[in-house]
């Protein structure tokens, strides 16, 4: 009678339940070689044209003056290498004491972001102090205020202080975490660090300071990067500040000396200029490809993503 119960109670079972469901095979999301091949297809396209500009422009450097124009193709018809000997000799100074300058201000400028942002950065995300809140947001105001708006006041400050033509007020701003971009950047890094770390080199008899530089610090590398990249990059291309505050040649940028190459009257040494353009690009490119993963990381890693 057992054996008979049990029997009917799994029948009785596998009616109530029905038939179990077909598993159906699992769809694939690898795109098929077609779709692949028509999107990169699409990225190379799109790339020819984002850098058909800097291809045109390395292949002036080396063509004759009356072909830059003229002659639209990327090969040169008759290559002139004389470009580059001439323009590096053709201004009031060797084009070499032009890269010196920027070469300097460029490293004086990522020493003071860094130094200067990472210690308000670490601040306002790791330290408690009464008007923290208010003084961030104060802080991240000054992001939708143009910078345009700061020029003649800035300006008569230092021409008060006595600082014009040098490099002074250029780098002022840099010393006085005055760029609210790079501080939000590593107070966003920062927040995300795991506050058990300064708890235990509190325990050890730590200080805020002695936090900041042995533990805080090297875990913001990435940050840091980030920040002396794009400190980099603008510094070594800023144009107008350097136009407003500097008049003795010998401390010009690299944009001021290939401004140098064109004359009020519109008869420029084309080539010239575009062979130094090339000269003074060639920094630029090395330092953002030595640095570009950590810019990455940088970013990815600050909620910017």
């Amino acid at each position: 009678m057992s054996t008979v119960t049990t029997r009917q109670r799994r029948q009785h079972t596998q009616k109530n339940d029905g038939p179990e469901p077909e598993q159906r095979p699992p769809r694939s999301t690898a795109p098929t070689p077609w779709k692949a091949f028509s999107r990169h297809l699409l990225l190379c396209l799109v790339g020819t044209v984002m850098i058909y500009p800097l291809l045109w422009l390395v292949s002036s450097s080396f063509k004759q003056d009356e072909d830059i124009f003229s002659d639209l193709s990327l090969w040169p018809a008759h290559w002139d290498f004389s470009h580059y000997t001439e323009g590096w000799n053709a201004l009031n100074h060797p084009f070499s004491l032009y890269l010196v300058n920027s070469l300097l201000l460029t490293a004086l400028a990522i020493a003071g972001n860094l130094i200067s942002c990472s210690m308000a950065a670490y601040a306002f995300a790791r330290l408690n102090f009464p008007g923290n809140k208010f003084f961030f947001a104060l802080m991240m105001g000054t992001l939708m205020l143009p910078a345009h708006v700061l020029l003649v006041p800035q300006y008569i400050i230092f021409s008060k202080l006595g600082l014009l033509n040098t490099y002074w007020p250029l780098l002022v701003p840099n010393f006085t975490a005055g760029n609210a971009f790079f501080v939000f950047l590593m107070v966003q890094f920062m927040r995300a660090l795991p506050r058990e770390l300064d708890e235990a080199a509190r325990i050890d008899g730590c200080g805020p300071f002695r936090i900041f530089w042995r533990i805080v610090v090297p875990l913001c590398m990435p940050a840091f990067a980030t920040t002396a990249i794009f400190t980099f990059i603008h510094t070594w291309n800023e144009f107008f500040s350097p136009l407003l505050y500097l008049t003795d040649s010998n401390l010009y940028t690299v944009p001021l000396a290939l401004r140098q190459f064109m004359d009020s009257q519109g008869h420029s040494s084309w080539g010239q200029m575009f062979a130094m353009s090339v000269v003074s690009l060639a920094p630029v490119v090395g330092f953002f490809i030595a640095g570009q993963k950590y810019l990455v990381k940088g970013i990815a890693t600050t909620g910017l993503k």
